[in-house]
């Protein structure tokens, strides 16, 4: 076995093997882990008690409703990223706090969305004065997203809202020119997210931005929302310098503030177990195809890019069986990564991908008819429960009726 069997995103198998610890699943399946959940939302809960900060969950990461209930204890509501999660928070977590951000509001949906949420966040200051009145008539809390133009990403330019010309968030300078003065008496609050699974270093520098570009108006504000990206339940994440953020921003301007994470709720909380489907090799390349695809059940793999952890598997060359793992589909580059074995891998070998409780369930697709992996979840007593079965009519009803 690999040096990774140890990696977080296994824990919860305490070294049993795949079979014994998650039973005889039809491949590919998802499989969450409610004592995962359960522990995450601890630690964030513990934050928020610390700080007085207040916890909302990022439906965009994970969005699994049946296990609501587990995070319920922990969060005060939900970011939505428009109309459909705004719903499914309102009525799945009933008398929680909804929070609303899109890039733009569609003026047909706006009276359905007024009816779910609580916060509405513009990205502009154009949706804003033409919502925003309707919006505070409606008795709704007003914020505007900044972009304070602080990039911390490395290598995943894709998520950085704060790249040059990005269509996220408004400068100081677009408030300026725009006439944000006019429009300040709408507004409750300030929202900036511009992290991406990163730690509290890169918050405490995109902080002290946010207050050079928009620290005279802080002041006059009722809250501030950090966003999200932060990788809270990782360990070894630096969780002191967070609250000293938390806290300078509540002492200093007298604002509420909110945290949105996403992937911290569900982080190293499930499973996509998948099947060798078939073994060859081309020139120096051992390669293995999986019932699973990179490219439907897990889209980040391909978009951020990133190799995900694999149970008992090392890195190439670690162990003595090195193999490309790819998907079933027609693209070419539908491939998780390279990986190395202790020992050859065989066709019909059952294989665990880990980390996919978030970005995965929410944001998979059917792409060359590839069914969907039904959804299981292991409770805490180690009972197995189909939480949802996808079958060719899930696939046609998308294209036509």
């Amino acid at each position: 076995m690999g040096q990774t069997t140890l990696h977080p995103a296994f824990r919860l198998l305490e070294g049993r093997p795949l079979e014994e610890a998650l039973g005889k699943l039809p491949t590919p399946c998802y499989v969450l882990e409610e004592k995962g959940l359960r522990r995450n939302g601890e630690i964030l809960a513990k934050l928020a008690n610390d700080t007085g900060c207040k916890m909302l969950l990022a439906q965009k990461a994970f969005s699994n409703f049946n296990l609501y209930p587990v995070l319920a204890p922990f969060l005060v509501g939900t970011e939505a990223s428009g109309l459909y999660e705004a719903r499914l928070g309102a009525e799945e977590l009933p008398g929680k706090e909804v929070h609303v951000f899109s890039a733009a509001y569609r003026e047909e949906e706006l009276e359905q969305l007024l009816r779910y949420g609580d916060h509405i966040v513009f990205n502009s200051l154009g949706q804003l004065e033409k919502y925003g009145p309707k919006a505070k008539a409606a008795g709704k809390s007003l914020g505007l997203r900044i972009n304070p133009e602080c990039s911390t990403q490395e290598g995943h330019a894709i998520y950085d809202p704060c790249a040059p010309g990005s269509r996220l968030g408004v400068t100081r300078a677009q408030w300026q020119e725009q006439g944000g003065e006019e429009l300040l008496e709408l507004l409750d609050g300030l929202h900036f997210h511009t992290l991406c699974e990163q730690d509290s270093d890169a918050l405490e520098l995109t902080l002290k931005a946010v207050e050079q570009k928009f620290g005279d108006l802080l002041p006059k504000m009722k809250w501030l929302n950090f966003g999200g990206g932060h990788h809270i339940t990782r360990p070894g994440y630096h969780m002191e310098r967070l609250e000293s953020c938390i806290r300078y921003a509540q002492n200093t301007w007298g604002v509420q503030v909110y945290l949105e994470p996403g992937e911290a709720w569900a982080l190293n909380a499930g499973y996509l177990l998948t099947r060798v489907l078939d073994l060859s090799k081309n020139g120096a390349f051992r390669l293995a195809i999986l019932d699973a695809s990179a490219a439907c059940h897990a889209p980040d793999v391909l978009e951020m890019p990133y190799r995900p952890p694999l149970h008992g598997a090392g890195e190439p060359g670690e162990l003595s069986f090195s193999y490309r793992l790819g998907g079933p589909t027609c693209l070419a580059g539908d491939v998780w990564g390279d990986y190395s074995f202790s020992a050859p891998l065989a066709q019909g070998e059952l294989l665990a991908f880990g980390d996919m409780a978030i970005y995965t369930t929410c944001k998979n697709n059917t792409f060359n008819g590839m069914p969907l992996p039904n959804i299981y979840v292991r409770r805490e007593n180690g009972a197995l429960e189909c939480l949802a079965q996808f079958d060719y009519q899930d696939f046609k009803n998308r294209l036509g009726s």
